[in-house]
């Protein structure tokens, strides 16, 4: 499933950068949502975005951790293990746009973009399935366990969202690895007793 969603989106997002009458009606608009019942925007504006490094970004985040979801799920979860990761994708879509559309249901002027929200989902989700692995980071010369980075995730942006002078939907990202942590947390509940064993063990021994 993963690959199918890193398919589409790229295609969806392919026609939108050459077609911006497209993307005008893909975006998120949470003034058109509550005023002019586009409930579709609340998806869509998952499958577009602001240009390539955008989209390569988001994509590589899914194409990386994706799959471990997937086969996580599967184990956990059997047969309705795919089901269960098209809806933690299709719910940190859902999810991430809660904040924005509760702050701009009343302005024409906001719109928003990406599959960043959903990604985010994707990539707590890997964090609670594996919270010691390692990640490594782009300029960062060692590794950082997982739990770590996403603590450290979580706090940068809280408060990028709080300090609010970029264009990007930090809400979002908070939003959608909130969900992706906790809709895990409850498709692999029996999970949650190694998870923190896990992470005893890996910093206190």
């Amino acid at each position: 499933m993963t690959l199918v969603i890193v398919i589409i989106t790229a295609l969806v997002s392919a026609a939108a950068f050459q077609n911006r009458e497209l993307m005008s009606k893909l975006m998120f608009n949470a003034y058109l949502v509550k005023h002019s019942n586009q409930w579709y925007r609340v998806v869509t504006h998952a499958f577009i975005h602001g240009g390539w490094m955008h989209l390569a970004i988001n994509m590589w985040v899914l194409w990386l951790f994706g799959g471990i979801v997937e086969d996580s799920l599967e184990v956990y979860r059997g047969s309705a293990g795919l089901f269960v990761y098209g809806a933690l994708y299709l719910g940190g879509i859902l999810f991430s746009t809660l904040p924005s559309y509760g702050r701009h249901q009343d302005n024409f002027s906001y719109n928003s973009l990406g599959a960043s929200g959903a990604t985010a989902a994707v990539l707590f989700s890997v964090i609670y399935l594996n919270p010691t692995m390692n990640l490594y980071l782009m300029f960062i010369p060692i590794p950082i366990p997982a739990i770590v980075f996403g603590i450290g995730y979580l706090a940068l942006e809280w408060y990028q969202d709080k300090k609010s002078n970029d264009n990007i939907a930090h809400d979002a990202h908070f939003w959608g690895a909130a969900f992706g942590f906790v809709f895990s947390v409850i498709m692999a509940p029996e999970r949650l007793q190694l998870f923190i064993q896990e992470i005893t063990y890996r910093f206190f021994g």
